[in-house]
């Protein structure tokens, strides 16, 4: 097994490009030719927080990891919500509907909760509560186990959504007691899975656990049991091989995301999926992060084509956390450049 140690996803998104480079090997695959690294890959993050991938070149979608991490964690996997984020999203629905394997509805409304049945009252069981519960009630326990995959609904079966992320450990096994997490991927993409959505999914719930629990983020391992990157994704971004890693974090603050009683935050998680324009967020989180995040995707989607893009960048300006807000801006920057190169080229071909 290779190891990836960084610091942050800006730094293991440059570190998994080269290690792909030297250590990888070209297979054949039904979307083309793709690079896999030659054994397991573990990618250890030392600070967790520091999620934001700002690479220009990468040009990961913000807005979309972060409301899709909100998303995860309300329990939910309606494509009605997610097409809105992003409307290409839905072709990943085997239905139309719903996801098969949305994480957050594994996580807390899907498997059976076998003590509820026994006792007459079935229900599915919130494994983010019930791993709250463990680890605050006994900081020791080795069984917090919080599962993705269920062979009845997925081993062997046809469709287009199934878990890549399997299992994720939890534990407070260090001298310090702060939550550790270790994420288990059958098949890790680096760059639209480990070092794009999964990093800030799996890190912002690592954050979440941490303040439901009343301890510190200690470490995040991600065990990539088949590491690879598609040839018509990685080809761009060789130029990342021998270019020099630079920490966008030594200028920017990641934001706290829980800030009131656990109970109460996952309250107005749900007030915000379902309403985000509510009134009463008492979690400064929700007021000066994610509304201000959702209200600009909303303008950028749904706005005219021509001021869609500064009514976006109005609305991202508010957020107060430093990196959701500068990766946010150049997102939107990129593309308005891109529109306006575009307009050019479109009244040069007319005249």
């Amino acid at each position: 097994m290779r190891v990836i140690q960084a610091t942050n996803v800006e730094q293991a998104f440059r570190e998994g490009i080269r290690l792909l480079h030297y250590f990888g090997v070209d297979q054949e695959s039904r979307s083309g030719v793709v690079r896999v690294a030659d054994g397991p890959v573990t990618t250890v993050y030392k600070n967790p927080r520091e999620r934001v991938l700002f690479n220009a070149d990468r040009d990961a979608n913000p807005f979309f990891h972060f409301l899709e991490a909100l998303w995860m964690l309300g329990g939910r996997n309606d494509v009605a919500y997610m097409e809105t984020v992003l409307p290409s999203f839905a072709q990943f629905s085997d239905d139309g509907e719903t996801f098969h394997g949305a994480y957050g509805a594994r996580w807390r409304e899907h498997f059976d909760d076998y003590l509820a049945r026994e006792e007459g009252n079935p229900k599915f069981i919130d494994q983010l509560s019930v791993i709250i519960i463990i680890l605050k009630t006994n900081p020791d326990d080795r069984r917090a186990v919080l599962t993705m995959w269920d062979p009845s609904y997925d081993l062997g079966n046809i469709g287009k959504d199934f878990p890549c992320n399997t299992h994720i450990y939890f534990s407070r096994n260090n001298p310090e007691q702060k939550l550790d997490m270790t994420v288990c991927c059958r098949s890790n993409d680096i760059i639209w899975g480990a070092y794009g959505a999964n990093v800030v999914h799996m890190s912002i719930l690592q954050e979440v656990m941490a303040a439901g629990i009343g301890c510190e983020i200690g470490g995040y391992w991600q065990i990539s049991n088949n590491f690879h990157g598609y040839h018509k994704t990685l080809n761009p971004l060789k130029h990342l091989i021998d270019a020099p890693t630079f920490n966008p974090y030594m200028s920017v603050e990641p934001y706290q995301i829980v800030n009131t009683p656990i109970e109460q935050w996952f309250s107005e998680l749900k007030m915000f999926l379902e309403e985000p324009h509510a009134i009463g967020f008492r979690d400064s989180f929700f007021r000066k992060v994610a509304l201000p995040i959702y209200k600009a995707m909303i303008a950028y989607r749904h706005g005219d084509e021509k001021s869609r893009y500064d009514e976006a960048l109005l609305e991202i300006k508010l957020c107060a956390a430093d990196d959701w807000r500068t990766a946010c801006i150049s997102w939107l920057t990129r593309r308005k450049k891109q529109a306006h190169e575009k307009r050019i080229a479109k009244n040069l071909a007319s005249d």
